[in-house]
């Protein structure tokens, strides 16, 4: 730099006077952009510092030297390669703390429930989508608050039951997760309050106390430790926010219309009771140690997992039965028999399925429970052939 400066004043030939003041001016320019660039490089350090210890807890991740610092900084770029990559390790943890696997399935009934709300094809506009995008982004905050507060009531039960998870293997700090659980909770009843749909407000409230009571160990609360709580709160919870709820909101808020229960609705009430008794019972099979050790008397851990594994086979069992009787009574032909014929090629699937469960095996437990939610998946499908 200070040589491109004086072969320039140079070959202008100014006077000695001038050719010195113009050099100190151009080195007093580069020192001082120099400076400010260190100072930026240093500046974005300890943002990315603070954000990584707010997110795990505990110490930054390797620091580089800071020893001739400004010399190589002319000379180096900085590396953004790592910087993304420890990005995409946080997103990554704050997505495993937030986000399960029953969010898709509850998505899915959001959206085939919402469908029932329409009555002929020109309801299917702009404005329903719309609609549907309102009352499932404040469920998704709501769901990321359930989750939230599960994981930070439960973390000594997640360290032997679910060790894989952010906040009990340590790769998410605790007060990460309350702030993360909180600020998920405001977003979802500040945006239901901006809606100003009503179905959507109750549902948000009835899922917040519900859901709070199973989770938080306060007198008269922490339902989850008696299966007959936790069924009489969650299943009729699950039904309001997953099928009720969103066919209210389109019903009424969306479209506009006044509220028919069509046979469709009703069908779907009432099967997915079933689904979410099987799923709320099931649940506690691949986790009866970490129950037993926190003193959690679930079903499972009273009568053992077989006798509530086979219980629950028989309950899905008799949803067919009333789906095929329910089949079997339409007035429609075409509805008559793909609802009869569904409904009978799952319960043998699932017949199949159930014996070849090994009920020692805990990764066999899990994996017949992660089946339910596909079983479940297929039923949002098949009540649109309801008539």
């Amino acid at each position: 730099m200070a040589s491109t400066s004086g072969l320039v004043l140079g070959s202008l030939s100014f006077p000695p006077s001038t050719r010195s003041s113009l050099s100190i001016t151009t080195g007093s320019i580069a020192r001082r952009a120099l400076w400010h660039k260190k100072r930026k490089l240093q500046s974005l350090e300890h943002n990315w510092n603070h954000s990584y210890k707010f997110i795990h807890g505990g110490s930054t991740p390797h620091k580089p030297k800071t020893r001739n610092f400004l010399m190589k900084a002319t000379s180096e770029p900085f590396d953004t390669q790592t910087i993304w990559k420890s990005t995409k390790d946080i997103l990554h943890t704050v997505q495993k703390f937030t986000i399960s696997y029953y969010l898709i399935t509850v998505l899915m009934s959001i959206s085939s429930t919402s469908l029932l709300a329409v009555e002929n094809l020109s309801d299917i506009s702009p404005k329903f989508f719309v609609g549907l995008f309102k009352f499932i982004i404040a469920m998704i905050f709501m769901h990321w608050y359930t989750v939230g507060i599960n994981q930070l009531a439960d973390l000594q039960i997640d360290k032997i039951n679910k060790p894989y998870r952010p906040l009990a293997s340590g790769k998410i700090s605790y007060k990460a997760g309350v702030i993360i659980t909180i600020s998920s909770l405001f977003m979802s009843f500040g945006l239901g309050w901006i809606t100003k749909s009503k179905p959507l407000l109750w549902c948000l409230i009835i899922y917040f106390v519900a859901n709070t009571s199973y989770s938080i160990n306060l007198p008269l609360l922490r339902w989850k430790k008696s299966t007959i709580s936790t069924l009489l709160s969650g299943v009729p919870t699950m039904l309001i926010a997953n099928n009720v709820a969103p066919f209210l909101h389109m019903k009424t808020y969306v479209l506009e219309k006044t509220t028919i229960f069509p046979r469709s609705i009703v069908f779907t009430i009432l099967v997915m009771s079933f689904y979410y008794s099987v799923i709320i019972l099931s649940k506690d099979i691949p986790d009866i140690e970490g129950d037993k050790a926190a003193g959690i008397q679930t079903l499972s851990v009273r009568l053992g997992p077989k006798l509530v594994f086979w219980t629950c086979v028989l309950l899905l069992e008799m949803a067919y039965g009333i789906a095929i009787i329910m089949g079997a009574i339409s007035p429609f032909l075409w509805s008559k028999i793909f609802t009869v014929l569904a409904h009978g090629i799952m319960a043998v699937i699932l017949w199949y399925r159930a014996n070849s469960v090994d009920l020692k095996s805990k990764d066999a437990s899990q994996s017949f429970y992660m089946f339910i939610y596909k079983l479940l998946c297929v039923e949002n499908i098949l009540i649109h052939f309801v008539r």
